[in-house]
């Protein structure tokens, strides 16, 4: 990878190097100097650099600039996408503006002019930087892609959308521990997709050809939740007027997924603790042992750690559950799941669509309610959209909150744009600090307002 902050000179005037590295030192421009075209080449097969500066004229007795084109076009051939600044007299600009044409990324007359050439070579800095960070991500994505094909060809991912690394990296770890038959604990906040994870680890078990059971430990009385889960007698406790199997017998030979673990009184946890360790148990208001064979999958949105300090969960019982760990990040730190999954629960009505304007409203939204909250307000959406796009109106998502940096919400005009310009000697990353922009969008204006 290049070094972003760093330069080539080549020219064979030392004095020219010289004054160059000295002028770039004063913005933290690391320059290295070459006298020959020969030298320069070998240097930049040494040590990847940022730009290159580099003359037109190597030989004392011609002004033609063939040396340079030579040297350009052998830059080229090497680092494809390295900006390069020619250096000119007159006599040679027809060369170097012929050289612009095809690729170089400016040229500037002899003498220069400090502060011109400062603010060219800050700017295809910045411009290199921003371009091998995109490039960057599109290899990223790229190899997102490549495992998420890998991961759907051998697993069973049970629908499961996902798009982003750090949903990629959660199904990843579902899948291989799911061969391994040890409790697995599921972390992540309400309604982010702690039961899919459970689903996929129970679907590519050696135990998914039996039942998955899950039983959301939140939702019941805690009167009732160890009823639920092992079993009751007839009259084991008021209204229980005959034997029912629990929840622990119906997933025999299978998966048991406990949501909201966290939930589960001390009492219950005593007896969860004694059927992961030997497999038996009790129903409520029987002596009788009764066996089971179930792979315990459970979930918590709660900080049990915490819990176990304070004495409210069990400390034998956490270690025990939490033999491997999938931790689901909320939705909001997954963005690039948010269209992908918009898209699908819009999937059942197919004149659905989503507007530009929609999308940017998805992407700004918070999604406290997570995955479960954006899928209830696509449903609706889409019932009131009828066979028209959906909209930020039949979104009817809260106002984005305002950033938490100030900035400038006016659209710069043309005029504060080169005023800011100027400001900077035209450095660009200056000139969008100025403005409240990004450089990527301070760039787009320059470009709407026809400014180089």
């Amino acid at each position: 990878m290049a070094r972003m902050r760093s330069a080539l000179i080549i020219d064979d005037n030392p004095a020219v190097g010289e004054a160059l590295a000295l002028l770039l030192g004063l913005r933290d421009i690391e320059a290295r100097v070459a006298t020959t075209p020969e030298q320069g080449l070998a240097l930049l097969a040494a040590e990847r650099v940022g730009i290159v500066i580099q003359d037109m004229n190597f030989t004392a007795d011609t002004t033609s600039g063939e040396d340079g084109v030579r040297l350009f076009r052998a830059i080229r051939a090497r680092a494809p996408d390295l900006p390069v600044i020619l250096l000119t007299a007159w006599t040679r600009l027809e060369a170097a503006v012929e050289l612009v044409k095809a690729g170089a990324a400016d040229y500037l007359a002899k003498p220069w002019d400090d502060a011109k050439l400062l603010a060219t070579v800050e700017n295809l800095l910045e411009l290199a930087e921003s371009n091998e960070a995109a490039a960057q991500a599109r290899a990223l994505a790229q190899e997102r892609r490549r495992r998420l094909a890998r991961l759907q060809h051998e697993h069973r991912l049970c629908g499961a959308v996902v798009a982003s690394e750090a949903m990629l990296r959660a199904l990843e770890l579902a899948c291989q521990v799911a061969r391994a038959n040890v409790p697995v604990l599921i972390t992540g906040p309400n309604g982010s997709g702690k039961e899919r994870v459970a689903a996929i680890v129970h679907a590519n078990s050696g135990r998914c050809d039996g039942p998955f059971v899950a039983v959301n430990c939140g939702a019941l009385p805690a009167e009732l939740i160890e009823a639920e889960l092992f079993g009751a007698e007839s009259g084991a406790y008021t209204g229980a007027q005959r034997a029912r199997e629990g929840r622990f017998e119906a997933a025999d030979g299978g998966t048991l997924f406990l949501d909201e673990i966290g939930n589960l009184p001390l009492a219950g946890q005593v007896k969860l603790l004694r059927v992961l360790e030997t497999g038996r148990f009790e129903r409520l208001g029987s002596s009788r042992t009764r066996e089971t064979s179930v792979r315990v999958v459970s979930a918590t949105n709660a900080d049990l750690a915490a819990m176990v300090r304070a004495g409210t969960f069990r400390e034998d019982l956490y270690y025990r559950l939490n033999v491997i760990e999938i931790a689901v990040p909320p939705l909001a730190e997954r963005a690039d799941d948010i269209v992908p999954l918009a898209e699908s629960f819009m999937g059942e009505v197919p004149a659905a669509r989503l507007g530009e304007a929609a999308r940017a409203a998805l992407l700004a939204h918070r999604w406290p309610g997570n995955v479960r909250e954006l899928k209830n307000v696509i449903t609706r959406a889409t019932l009131l959209a009828g066979d028209g796009p959906l909209t930020p109106a039949l979104l009817a998502l809260p106002a984005a909150a305002a950033a938490a940096a100030p900035r400038n919400l006016d659209e710069p005009s043309l005029e504060a744009v080169q005023a800011a310009l100027a400001a900077s000697d035209g450095v660009v990353s200056r000139a969008a600090q100025q403005l409240g922009l990004s450089r990527q969008a301070l760039y787009r204006r320059m470009e709407r307002y026809g400014l180089s």
